[in-house]
């Protein structure tokens, strides 16, 4: 047998091995890629982004690589805070005292307004004179009155119909008994 011809087995191994040197070199890039972007870095987060088995990046070869990232990633703030790329404590706490005056002075500034507002609405109210609320008075109660000779005719249309609708089932139950009988003397002949 020469070399050249390999057994379906052995062709499979190598194509095994050659698929985990990929994934496996996939992970090491990604790590280096997030690392350059400055993305927080997580075990999970980088087989999601290799698009490998979470298996593999604790795998020996990949996870020293993934762990010195992290502590790496550890140490940035420190020297982040040093190049002016992430505030102070002292500058988030002035930043938060200038953001709480701004509201007091927001909130003041609310209050005026809602208090001149209701001083307007005082005043247009004032204005309205009693002469027309009296109109007003009259007009609403002379369209009372005319709902109420309105309910009062419905009132007495809905009696007359009742008394028609009643009458009207009696003549019809007299004529149901006529023609009963009419039908009966009709077949008893």
């Amino acid at each position: 047998m020469s070399s050249a011809a390999r057994t379906p087995g052995e062709v499979l191994a190598a194509s095994r091995r050659a698929d985990s040197l990929r994934k496996r070199q996939r992970a090491l890039d990604v790590v280096q890629n997030m690392l350059a972007d400055g993305e927080h870095i997580t075990f999970t987060t980088v087989a999601r982004t290799a698009k490998v088995s979470t298996w593999l990046v604790y795998a020996e070869g990949v996870r020293e690589h993934i762990e010195a990232a992290i502590r790496q990633q550890e140490h940035e703030p420190v020297v982040a805070r040093s190049d002016g790329r992430q505030a102070s404590p002292a500058s988030l706490k002035s930043d938060l005292m200038m953001a709480r005056e701004e509201i007091t002075a927001l909130r003041q500034e609310r209050d005026r307004l809602r208090e001149a507002v209701r001083q307007q609405l005082g005043q247009q109210l004032d204005q309205v004179s009693n002469r027309q609320l009296t109109e007003r008075i009259g007009e609403l109660t002379e369209a009372n009155r005319r709902l109420e000779r309105s309910g009062a005719q419905m009132r007495a249309e809905a009696e007359q119909l009742t008394s028609r609708i009643a009458s009207l089932e009696n003549d019809l139950a007299a004529t149901r008994t006529s023609l009963r009988r009419m039908i009966r003397d009709e077949n008893r002949s």
